[in-house]
């Protein structure tokens, strides 16, 4: 998870230094401008099969997504795992000063991405998102590394997933292999996606509301308790100033916490993926993105603040939590203050479902990359192919295998498993990358052949500050994954910790030296935006 002529050949090497003719992967009809054209928002969206034709098999992906689907999909993204369980270490390592600054700085990059992504996903609202923008307007070898880079890493984290969502069922069912409910939980999420993409919205839609209802129940009862509406005594403020908060460890200990942040804030730039199938992606995504700042505000940083406020930053158990032991989650501590008794039940089935959102997404945004690489060309065109419903099921399958065997290996290959793990760490920051570099491309091509941003039916504030501030704050969180190995030149840690920049780049540079790509000029890059009733009417044809 367009230009009317966006779409590279295959093959040769000058087939990506020119704009193909077919009609765009991941596109599809809308309401035309044309007030006499009548556009039906279902119809198929033909992905390219090799020379720029559509394919012939299902006639490419739907745009199914509703609205409420796509908002709530960019609502739930900002909320995982890393809110639930890991932000308490972010207080306890740096203080609770250290936490909020490395959230807000955090929620700051990500406000800049998502408007860089927003500008670019309602000019060419399609599957591959980024990583065809990346080919589209820096260098083919790019999107191709990038793209194949991202389904790698959703297919690994899928399988993560799994394993993580057994660990929380077995809390309550101790006595049962785990194995089992990983496999019950791939097949479900297996089915969800296979269905239709309405499906997956409207799982995504409810197992998302759990969440956002869990956040805002946390700051109500939070916020009581720190000034003392029907909990007495007032909490107050007093945990920011214990000790030697709010500030814990000074700079190096907030750069330390940025990482925790960043993985906190992993799988938003799905938005740009369910671009390529929402029914009106002029007005979803903008509205799902300029929330983005009021989500990252609420969600992050007001929970945040409770939690500082709440519980001072030496509290043992909020490095307990990160570890995984649910029953120290600073939401399970914080109903337990409140009265509930089963706190430590309820969280863990809110963090199951967190953990379920999770993969079900990954499985989507996998799945509809590799589709995505097939109509560019990147990869076997069959992978293009779509079932009537608009789903490309041989991608879906393939994904899906591939989960499993990562999931065989953390059972049977340790060693494996641990580096497929590693491989996939990064690469939710190199997209981030992949991102603010196509954006700044795209915007300094679009004013250097003569348009108005007025022409734009969504443009990011604050250019070019917006992607240059994102891009250094990415490169910063990248190269600090593990400044202790390279101070004890810890060379197998060093090796786990950034294997996955090494694979990008021979992915980028074996494509470019196979296919003699370059960057594309600034006066060559096709910034033509998307013609969706002009591709309905091929599509009929």
């Amino acid at each position: 998870m367009s230009a009317t002529t966006d779409h590279t050949e295959s093959g040769a090497s000058t087939s990506f230094q020119s704009t193909a003719t077919g009609v765009k992967a991941g596109k599809a009809a809308r309401q035309s401008t044309d007030p006499n054209v009548k556009v039906a928002a279902t119809h198929p969206i033909p992905p390219l099969s090799g020379k720029g034709k559509p394919g012939k098999s299902g006639g490419g992906v739907q745009r199914n997504l509703k609205t409420r689907h796509v908002s709530m999909i960019a609502l739930g993204g900002c909320i995982g795992t890393g809110l639930f369980m890991t932000s308490g270490s972010t207080i306890s390592k740096a203080g609770p000063g250290g936490g909020l600054v490395a959230y807000i700085a955090m929620g700051i990059m990500v406000y800049f991405l998502m408007t860089s992504l927003g500008e670019l996903a309602t000019n060419q609202p399609v599957s591959g998102s980024f990583a065809t923008y990346n080919a589209k307007y820096v260098d083919p070898a790019l999107g191709f590394a990038m793209g194949w880079n991202y389904w790698f890493n959703w297919a690994i984290t899928v399988a993560v997933d799994i394993s993580t969502a057994a660990l929380l069922i077995q809390y309550w069912l101790p006595n049962t292999p785990g194995w089992i409910w990983s496999l019950i939980v791939l097949v479900v999420i297996f089915l969800i996606n296979a269905l239709t993409v309405s499906a997956f919205g409207e799982t995504e839609y409810w197992l998302s509301l759990i969440k956002v209802i869990t956040v805002i129940v946390f700051l109500v009862l939070g916020f009581a308790m720190i000034f003392g509406i029907m909990f007495h005594p007032a909490v107050g403020f007093g945990n920011f100033t214990y000790k030697d908060a709010p500030f814990v460890g000074g700079f190096p200990a907030i750069l330390s916490v940025f990482l925790i942040a960043g993985f906190s804030f992993q799988g938003t730039e799905l938005i740009g993926v369910t671009a390529g199938e929402s029914a009106d992606p002029e007005h979803a995504v903008p509205k799902a993105i300029n929330s983005v700042f009021w989500r990252i505000l609420l969600f992050y940083v007001l929970s945040i603040f409770v939690i500082a406020a709440l519980i001072p930053y030496t509290s043992p158990n909020l490095l307990s939590a990160a570890d995984g032991n649910i029953a120290m989650s600073p939401f399970t501590l914080v109903f337990k203050r409140a009265g509930l008794a089963f706190a430590a039940s309820l969280m863990n089935a809110i963090v199951l479902t967190a953990v379920l959102s999770a993969a079900n997404s990954g499985m989507y945004a996998s799945t509809r990359m590799l589709y995505s690489l097939a109509g560019d060309g990147y990869a076997p065109k069959f992978f293009a192919h779509t079932t009537k419903h608009g789903i490309p099921m041989a991608a879906l399958i393939v994904t899906t295998i591939i989960s499993l065997a990562t999931f065989a290996a953390s059972i049977f290959g340790q060693k494996i498993y641990m580096w497929l793990v590693a491989a996939s760490g990064l690469t939710g920051f190199i997209a981030w990358v992949g991102i603010a570099i196509s954006h700044f491309r795209f915007r300094r091509a679009f004013i250097k052949q003569g348009h108005q941003l007025s022409e734009l039916k969504y443009h990011a504030k604050l250019f070019p500050l917006g992607p240059i501030i994102a891009l250094i704050l990415c490169i910063v969180v990248i190269g600090g994954q593990n400044i202790d190995a390279f101070v004890h030149w810890d060379w197998q840690q060093i090796g786990i910790t950034y294997i996955g920049l090494p694979l990008v780049l021979i992915l980028y540079f074996g494509y470019k030296i196979k296919n003699h790509t370059h960057i594309i000029p600034l006066d060559e890059v096709d910034v033509s935006p998307s013609d969706l009733s002009k591709e309905h009417q091929e599509t009929e044809a």
